[in-house]
């Protein structure tokens, strides 16, 4: 099997990897030399007699390389269906001979209009005596990264395949910085919309960062149990030495975790801000208006009063009469406006 191949688009920039038609395969031998062109004898030699290394990376795209799992390494019915239905839950398993894990990647789904849009895939791990096998649907900059590494540097998957096992976990974690980094983007936005300009559209936005906060704390939340398994509970196809690097992503995942805890809270004090200027704004609207209705309350009295239809009305024939009512009304209402402001009403 070969490498994926990049193309070159016409403007000169290099485009995307193509997805190999196969599975990816890297073996490295007793002597430590790196091999690709195994075909799925080699591939069964190699189980059968636990010669080597050998890592085996296989896309859900491809159905005769999920074939592979059941005819060539013989895995348990049960841990292929989980690996093959992209809904299933993280879990780490362990079967007589291999031990199954299932981690989950999360990124920001970058072909919709809306940006706080999660894409999740499930990244399955079949780990042997001397093998491991991946399987997964969607891209992960893990795979590119950590097949960069084994290609430089051989004696990294010689030196067994469970530290391949441990790079890709540790990439698919360290995946969340990033979202974290545009999370903090977000709140930062946020809270200069709300403190600053006091934009009215912003609670939409505040609900759907909360709504990201929660996704991602509920996607994060059960692979701390699989990182504290795989870094505590004894198992055979673990190296002791290898535990307490996944260890260290278990801390990593505390880190995360933590950090969408505060944002959590900080989305929350922005929302009860903006909810608070809202009812603040609301207030000041409202005693304008009752401010407005109190001094017109002279101006409707009198000329109700002097408007009613009798025959005798005072000052009904006097030529300033207008004068004196408007007058009257005027100075009504600065008594009732002097008297508003004495008791700090206004």
């Amino acid at each position: 099997m070969t490498a994926p191949a990049s193309t070159v688009t016409p403007t000169g920039v290099a485009a995307e990897p193509t997805a190999p038609a196969g599975p990816v395969i890297h073996y490295v031998d007793d002597g430590g030399k790196l091999r690709r062109d195994l075909t799925l004898a080699d591939l069964a030699d190699i189980v059968r007699h636990k010669s080597g290394r050998l890592w085996v990376d296989i896309r859900l795209t491809d159905k005769h390389c999920v074939a592979l799992l059941e005819n060539v390494f013989g895995f348990h019915p049960l841990a292929i269906e989980d690996a093959q239905n992209p809904s299933s839950r993280v879990k780490v398993d362990e079967y007589p001979g291999f031990l199954f894990a299932i981690v989950r990647g999360v990124r920001f789904h970058e072909g919709t209009d809306d940006p706080y849009d999660l894409e999740t895939f499930n990244i399955s791990f079949f780990l042997g005596p001397n093998y491991l096998v991946t399987v997964h649907g969607g891209e992960s900059s893990a795979f590119v990264t950590v097949t960069d590494r084994v290609e430089r540097h051989p004696d990294m998957l010689a030196r067994g395949a469970d530290r391949v096992m441990h790079a890709i976990m540790d990439g698919a974690i360290d995946a969340y910085f990033p979202l974290l980094d545009r999370i903090d983007e977000f709140v930062d936005g946020l809270e200069q919309r709300v403190f600053k300009d006091f934009d009215r559209e912003a609670l939409h936005d505040i609900f759907q960062v909360k709504r990201l906060v929660v996704s991602l704390r509920r996607h994060l939340g059960p692979q701390r149990e699989v990182f504290n398994v795989l870094a505590s509970r004894p198992s055979a196809l673990l190296a002791p030495e290898m535990q307490v690097y996944f260890r260290d992503v278990y801390d990593h995942m505390l880190r995360i975790n933590d950090s969408l805890e505060t944002y959590r809270e900080l989305l929350s004090s922005t929302l009860d801000s903006y909810l608070t200027q809202v009812s603040n704004r609301l207030g000041s609207i409202t005693k304008g208006l009752s401010v407005i209705a109190t001094i017109s309350i002279p101006f409707v009295v009198v000329s109700g009063m002097w408007g009613m239809n009798f025959a005798h009305i005072p000052l009904s024939e006097s030529p300033h009469a207008f004068w004196y009512m408007l007058a009257l009304q005027l100075g009504l209402s600065a008594v009732l406006l002097i008297w508003l402001r004495a008791r700090r009403l206004i």
